[in-house]
């Protein structure tokens, strides 16, 4: 099929988050595996009946906490994708499931960026843009901090420039 005047061919987007977020998506699941593993090892230290039942499941959510926080984080690195046009904001994301956002310049209500107590050990940060859809924000996650202030720059340069109402 032919390509006429105005058609978009979409190409994946660019850029790839900072490779220190592989750390910060590792840290985040090995914080989420360690509370549930430490509930259930101590209690079946300390409850002798109930040791078996309690240290087998915890040895073993140990171990698949364990592997996604090495395989998933490196995953996500390689598929999760971003870049900023003068025209829209791209953004794709998922493994099995993926999704592509592309938010037009004209429809850009907010940027904002966020840079929570883990984002801030590990130097990155993540900004949101907030458009008029009902399927609600764009996030860019694990960009360096230098990178996403840069960003959130730009963004608020070119949509100031950009013709629209942003509704």
């Amino acid at each position: 099929m032919g390509r006429g005047a105005g058609t978009v061919v979409l190409r994946p987007p660019r850029n790839t988050p900072a490779p220190r977020a592989v750390g910060w998506w590792r840290a985040q699941w090995l914080l989420l595996t360690a509370a549930p593993v430490a509930v259930l090892g101590l209690l079946g230290a300390f409850i002798a009946p109930a040791r078996s039942w309690l240290l087998v499941p915890a040895a073993a959510l140990a171990v698949l906490g364990l592997l996604c926080a090495v395989l998933f984080p490196l995953w996500w690195f390689r598929t999760h994708r971003w870049e900023v046009t003068d025209d829209a904001v791209y953004v794709r994301t998922g493994v099995f499931l993926q999704e592509w956002r592309i938010a037009p310049m004209s429809r850009i209500q907010t940027v904002d960026t966020v840079r929570g107590p883990l984002e801030q050990l590990f130097g990155l940060a993540t900004v949101t843009v907030t458009t008029a859809s009902a399927k609600g924000a764009v996030r860019i996650e694990g960009l360096g901090h230098e990178v996403a202030a840069e960003l959130v720059e730009r963004l608020t340069r070119v949509t100031q420039a950009t013709p629209g109402d942003a509704t």
